[in-house]
């Protein structure tokens, strides 16, 4: 569609068309770098808006206030309102933060200012204490010759004694940069210094504001060289150096300064808090909502920036993909934005006639978009091409329990996925992370691997790996004694039927068990070869079926596309391909099970390549003929799949070259080909604005030499993907079996305790694989997502 707005109303209109969310747009100024583009200055102030945003939502978050919109908040702003709101409130709490950091900051220093005077003042104490008691003892001495007295004090002259002044350096270092700080004073000063310290426990360091482990240091010295050296290692060991009085009336009076200095600054910094904190409690109530205007407002700019402009700069064009039930919405949205911006002329809404492809748009709901979502992994389906998640619905959980199945395994998948269920509202507002998020989007695909599971764990009859009697006792007994039908006990005690270990058990009643198999296998040497030989076969039939059912939807897709072309020269030979070669294994095992045939299928299969006709080995295995003509017929369904190929590889590309020629011959000009049956231009025209079967945006010349060899990679792919998606079903039966040992293991030697939870995550990629052998028979997946301008999305993403 087409949308010629008004530039006085442009704003308004993509706003409500963001409301309705069901328009995808199209750049139409691609060409354009994103500072030329109309609205460039418009993106750069929501851009701005979002930065401050952002620096608010890291400082409320800080504080651990919490951000939903109260009742009585401001959210009615206009954008240069709140442009002018956002800045105000930006510079003051940067002020705010400012004076907070520098208060911070003087009273740490004050801290450690205190901390020295109090510890470094206690060096000197001591000194002073320690001289005067030795002062006193040299003193009481005079005249008595001691041991501690020179022996040439008498004859010593009387001389001057010389003085030496002292210097120091008081200050705060890490405790961790203690030790080498001290080595490199001495080195220094090459040991003419003397370094006390003491540590003081875990401080607030200035300069960065966290608590360090830290010590009081003082450096005695002498000489002023020695002072500049080390004043710089100070420097560069971060140590803070601070002034400390030698006298001590000094100290005190300095001590008592700091500490009513303190309590000041401790004062001053509450009631800085208090302010800040009420200046983020303003902007936390009104966060959320300034949140969501800012990225609105940033979405409909850039949705606006991919609009042309007329060369009279009144108009904007826009171009979109709008979903055809939707149209009614969108014309009501034009109009109610033209009246809410009092525009004198309305928005032009009309049709676009485009060769494009369409984006493919499937509406989904909480029940369905997990399985989309997988589908979609593996491409977007072309534009009305089948869509394979209808059927994925049902196949994925199914084959999962073919792989899974369990009854008692699937009743702990049943009550997992039941709390997911039960508990969605309360799940869906909580953070989860990543791997519980994931299993609560695909909740209801869960529930229903969990039912599909219970199901077959009544086929397998297993729960634990445990043999269960829920549909009565099993059909086999001993031969002896037709009433003894426990093989457990069998088991335990050879005496109560000796024959079951050498003739085998005896059905009782011609009828088998009532569902599922019988109980009576479990635990015997032939189970596993049993167990082998029905999954294997269950898993070619599911296969075989599958694939089946995805080339019936490439029939569906020619049919609704008008493509007889494809339906004669693709769906027809593929059939015949598939059901002549492993259509005919499938019956074969259904006939098999019904007449209770020894035939070797291993054996039928591989002479009916190696040596056509030869059924019964040339005598050698007549068990083999299971029928009357069996020979003729199986030759019969081989040449037929032979011929299948080339009726595959060679018609449609000739076709086409046919009919190319046959247009260049009327028009004289090179036109897009269809491969429909109809040559009439109107129908081609019309396929390729719905979509068609082009992936293309342009018309093109037609490459027959292009087109043969994509049909032959087509071929080859289909021919060979019949064998080896055959054979990779068979995934099916080798992940059951490795669960169900799996399951008995846990059982023997954990006792219950285990279950086997570690192999979910193969039979999911089991089941995956197979999910992708059923999609390449008709699913090209070669679409683009529908992916319309919404505020419900735009409010989802980060800011």
């Amino acid at each position: 569609m087409q949308l010629m707005v008004p530039a006085e109303s442009a704003h308004d209109t993509i706003a409500g068309l963001g409301e309705v969310g069901l328009l995808q747009f199209k750049d139409l100024a691609s060409d354009k770098s994103a500072f030329q583009r109309t609205y460039a200055s418009q993106v750069k102030r929501c851009d701005e808006m979002s930065r401050k945003l952002r620096f608010f939502t890291e400082q409320v978050s800080k504080t651990g206030m919490t951000t939903s919109l109260r009742l009585g908040s401001e959210t009615a702003f206009e954008f240069d309102q709140l442009e002018a709101r956002l800045d105000e409130l930006e510079s003051e709490l940067m002020q705010v933060n400012a004076n907070s950091e520098r208060l911070q900051k003087s009273h740490s220093e004050l801290l450690e200012l205190q901390l020295v005077l109090e510890r470094a003042g206690s060096f000197f104490t001591d000194a002073q204490s320690r001289a005067s008691t030795s002062t006193l003892r040299s003193g009481g001495n005079d005249g008595i010759s001691t041991m501690d007295a020179p022996l040439l004090n008498a004859e010593a002259p009387p001389s001057e004694p010389k003085t030496v002044r002292l210097g120091f350096v008081a200050g705060v270092i890490q405790q961790d940069k203690l030790m080498p700080f001290e080595r490199l004073l001495f080195r220094a000063t090459r040991g003419n210094m003397f370094l006390k310290n003491v540590p003081v426990g875990a401080v607030v360091d200035p300069g960065t504001a966290e608590k360090v482990e830290k010590a009081v240091f003082v450096v005695f010295f002498a000489g002023e060289r020695a002072r500049t050296k080390i004043l710089k290692i100070c420097e560069a060991f971060g140590a803070n150096r601070y002034p400390f009085p030698e006298e001590g009336t000094r100290q005190r009076q300095m001590n008592a300064e700091v500490t009513a200095r303190l309590r000041e600054l401790q004062t001053t910094i509450e009631a800085g808090e208090r302010h800040r904190e009420s200046v983020l409690q303003s902007i936390a109530a009104n966060l959320e909502g300034w949140t969501r205007e800012v990225k609105r407002e940033t979405a409909v700019y850039h949705t606006l920036n991919k609009l042309s402009m007329d060369v009279t700069r009144k108009v904007l064009v826009a171009e979109a993909w709008v979903p055809t039930n939707a149209k009614a919405r969108v014309q009501e949205a034009l109009q109610s934005a033209a009246q809410r911006s009092s525009a004198s002329v309305e928005t032009i809404f009309q049709p676009l006639v485009t060769y494009e492809q369409p984006p493919t748009y499937f509406q989904t709901n909480k029940y369905t978009v997990c399985f989309q979502e997988i589908v979609d992994s593996y491409g977007i389906a072309r534009y009305r091409e089948a869509n394979p998640a209808v059927f994925t619905i049902v196949t994925f959980p199914f084959l999962f329990a073919v792989m899974f199945g369990d009854f008692g395994h699937g009743m702990f998948m049943l009550l997992f996925a039941g709390y997911l269920v039960l508990a969605e509202n309360k799940l869906g507002k909580m953070q989860l992370n990543e791997i519980i998020d994931m299993m609560f989007a695909g909740r209801y695909c869960i529930l229903l691997m969990s039912f599909f599971s219970i199901y077959t764990g009544l086929l397998y009859n297993e729960a634990f790996s445990i043999p269960m009697t829920i549909f009565g006792k099993s059909r086999w007994a001993c031969p002896t004694d037709p009433k003894n039908q426990d093989r457990a006990a069998f088991h335990f005690n050879n005496d109560l039927c000796p024959e079951a270990f050498s003739e085998g058990l005896q059905m009782t009643t011609t009828h088998p068990y009532p569902l599922g198999i019988d109980p009576a296998w479990h635990g015997t040497r032939t189970e596993l070869t049993y167990l082998n030989s029905v999954k294997m076969k269950l898993s070619i039939i599911l296969g075989v079926a599958q694939m089946n059912l995805g080339i019936i939807l490439s029939l569906t897709n020619q049919r609704f596309f008008r493509d007889s072309l494809s339906t004669l020269c693709e769906f027809i030979p593929q059939m015949i391909f598939l059901n002549a070669l492993f259509g005919y294994l499938s019956l074969l095992i259904i006939a098999k099970w019904v007449n209770g045939s020894t035939a070797d299928l291993y054996h039928i299969m591989i002479y009916m390549f190696l040596s056509p006709g030869n059924v019964d080995c040339s005598g050698g295995c007549p068990e083999n003929v299971m029928y009357t003509g069996q020979g003729p017929i199986q030759v019969l369904l081989l040449l037929v799949a032979l011929i299948a190929v080339p009726c595959m590889l060679l018609p449609k590309p000739l076709i086409l070259r046919k009919r190319f020629l046959k247009r260049q011959a009327e028009t004289n000009d090179y036109n897009r080909v269809s491969p429909r049956d109809d040559g009439d231009e109107e129908n081609d025209n019309q396929a390729l604005r719905m979509g068609g079967s082009s992936h293309d945006h342009h018309e093109e010349e037609f490459d027959f030499g292009e087109v043969m060899v994509h049909q032959m990679i087509h071929t080859i792919e289909f021919v060979l993907g019949a064998v080896s998606n055959t054979a990779s079903y068979l995934r099916l039966w080798a992940l059951s079996l490795a669960h169900s040992q799996l399951s008995a293991v846990f059982y023997d030697r954990v006792i219950m305790a285990g279950t086997s939870a570690n192999s979910i995550g193969a039979l999911f990629i089991g089941y995956s694989a197979s999910l992708g052998e059923f999609q390449n028979k008709f699913y090209h997946g070669d679409g683009y997502k529908f992916a319309p301008f919404s505020f419900a999305a735009v409010d989802k993403e980060e800011l």
